[in-house]
C-alpha cells in the first residue's frame, strides 16, 4: 500500500495544503500533520524545550503546536502504522527557489522526510498574491503519480516551484538549478507607545541573478521548476586549501 504523509508550513487550514492533500488521495492512503498555525522560515527547527500538543482535526488530519520539522518526525515515528513511502510538503504559498530553500519550512519538511530515509517532495506555489490552488493541485498530483510508478530513491529530496497559471497554460517541466537571489532585506525600526524601538525584518520582493538553467528562469517562463536537493554541505575545494596552510595550534 502507497502511504503518503503530507504536511506544510502555512499552518493546517491552508488552503494549499487542503488542495495538495485532495489531489493526491487517489494516489494512496494519505495523513496529514501539519502545524496548528503558521510557521512559514522556521527553517529545519525542532521543538525540544516543551511537549508537543497534538489535535484531531478530522479522520487522517492532526494538528500540532510545533513546527514542519516536528510534523514529520511524529508523523513517521509516532503516528504511522507503517513507514510513509513519501512525504509532501506544502503547497506553500509562495516560491521557495534559490537561496530561499534554507530558510523554508516546505522544504525542511521534506528534507526532514530525506533524512530518514524517505523519498520527499516539497510544493510550492510560486506567487503571494490570492490564488486558486487547484492547479498546482492538479501538478503536485501528476508529478507524485509519475514519480511514483518510476521510483524514487530513498533519500531523494524534491523542491517543486509552480507557476500561478491555469493548469491548461503550464508549458511543461523542467529540471533546474537553485537560482542566486539578488538580497535586498532591510531592517524596519520602529518605536512603541512606551517610546521603545522594535524591528521588523522586511525586504523587497526578490530579484534574481539571470541564469537559464534556474528555477526561478523555469517559472518565470511559465514551466514547473524542479530541483534535486542534496544536503552534503562540506566544501571539499577548501579542504584542501586548509590542509595546504598547515593548520596547527601551536607555535611554530
Amino acid at each position: 500500500m502507497t502511504v503518503i504523509l503530507a504536511t506544510n508550513d502555512d499552518g493546517i487550514h491552508a488552503d494549499g495544503l487542503r488542495a495538495l492533500a485532495d489531489a493526491i488521495r487517489p494516489l494512496g492512503e494519505v495523513t496529514v500533520i501539519a502545524p496548528d498555525r503558521e510557521q512559514s522560515a522556521t527553517s529545519h527547527s525542532l521543538t525540544l524545550h516543551r511537549p508537543l500538543r497534538i489535535r484531531k482535526v478530522a479522520e487522517g488530519i492532526l494538528s500540532v503546536d510545533g513546527t514542519p520539522t516536528d510534523c514529520v518526525l511524529l508523523g513517521v515515528h509516532g503516528f504511522s502504522k507503517q513507514p510513509p513511502t513519501l512525504v509532501v510538503s506544502g503547497i506553500n504559498h509562495g516560491p521557495n527557489m534559490g537561496n530561499d530553500v534554507l530558510y523554508s519550512g516546505t522544504v525542511a519538511a521534506a528534507s526532514e522526510g530525506a533524512f530518514l530515509g524517505i523519498p520527499s517532495i516539497a510544493f510550492s506555489l510560486a506567487t503571494w498574491e490570492p490564488a486558486d490552488f487547484a492547479p498546482a493541485g492538479q501538478v503536485a498530483a501528476a508529478l507524485v503519480r509519475l514519480l511514483l510508478t518510476r521510483g524514487l530513491r530513498p533519500g531523494t529530496c524534491l523542491n517543486v516551484n509552480i507557476p500561478p497559471l491555469p493548469f491548461a497554460e503550464i508549458r511543461g517541466v523542467r529540471v533546474a538549478r537553485l537560482g542566486k537571489r539578488v538580497f535586498r532585506d532591510v531592517i524596519v525600526e520602529k518605536t512603541d507607545p512606551r517610546g521603545k524601538s522594535y524591528y521588523w525584518i522586511g525586504g523587497e520582493n526578490p530579484t534574481w541573478e539571470p541564469d537559464e538553467a534556474s528555477d526561478f528562469h523555469a517559472v518565470s517562463n511559465g514551466y514547473v521548476a524542479v530541483t534535486p536537493l542534496s544536503f552534503e554541505l562540506t566544501d571539499y575545494k577548501a579542504i584542501v586549501e586548509l590542509e595546504t596552510m598547515g593548520l596547527t595550534i601551536h607555535d611554530s
